[in-house]
């Protein structure tokens, strides 16, 4: 393992699609939450790019379809990373988003993930902590084996599920959300995932996307009280396809 981990950072100058929200994108929704099959390159919040973010792209949608003129509320309680793929969900009313907030402070969301490498890892499963140091100013995070300075600790378990024509299918459960964990706790390992050359892959993808997607979230509804399961469809793109039938449900 690998004090302070990084990889390659080669720049690659991509121009995302900027397509609306619209019905085919919900898997879930009722008065106080909504769920959305994020698309690879949707950014979740505002950042320097100015590109129109997922946040207002569903603002918009709840807006036309509910009839608001002056908008919607809307919350956002997790994020996903712009090359990432799946399941998000956001908050409609400021009481679900106090409590959803509360549920993933406390880990009461169960979450799980999906990941295509190509270098099977091995063990083919187990759990892995390491300590996280994020810098913003490079959008890069370094995995330390040990707690330094400013490190989070992160944590989460993995399993190889299936293989296919070179590549490795991996579930990924993780116990901890920290920004890019799944990304360089698998690259610490030797097995990043296909197309993130930002955490060791050798080339980023045409698809302007990296081979992990948020596939399902289950959770108690904070104000229904009702268990909710979430499956997000993978994308299709001629590759995702092919390792559907391998997930595990």
């Amino acid at each position: 393992m690998v004090h302070g981990q990084t990889t390659n950072m080669t720049k690659v100058n991509i121009k995302y699609e900027n397509l609306p929200v619209t019905d085919k994108d919900v898997l879930y929704e009722d008065n106080h939450l909504i769920a959305i099959n994020k698309r690879a390159g949707d950014i979740v919040q505002v950042d320097t790019t100015g590109d129109e973010s997922l946040e207002d792209k569903v603002k918009k949608y709840i807006a036309q379809k509910y009839d608001k003129p002056n908008g919607a509320f809307l919350g956002v309680v997790h994020r996903l990373d712009r090359p990432v793929s799946g399941v998000i969900l956001f908050a409609k009313t400021s009481k679900a988003l106090d409590r959803i907030n509360k549920m993933f402070k406390n880990r009461e969301m169960n979450k799980t993930y999906y990941a295509v490498v190509r270098t099977k890892p091995y063990p083919p499963a187990g759990n892995l902590v390491h300590w996280l140091v994020k810098n913003p100013q490079k959008n890069v995070t370094k995995a330390y084996d040990h707690e330094v300075p400013g490190s989070l600790r992160s944590e989460l378990n993995f399993r190889v599920v299936g293989e296919l024509n070179g590549y490795t299918l991996i579930r990924v459960d993780p116990i901890t959300g920290r920004p890019h964990q799944i990304r360089v706790q698998l690259s610490t390992l030797g097995s990043p995932i296909v197309g993130d050359n930002k955490y060791g892959y050798p080339r980023g993808s045409l698809r302007k996307s990296i081979s992990l997607h948020a596939r399902r979230l289950e959770f108690i509804h904070p104000i229904k009280q009702e268990n909710i399961i979430i499956t997000a469809p993978v994308p299709h793109d001629g590759f995702w396809e092919k390792f559907e039938g391998m997930m595990e449900e």
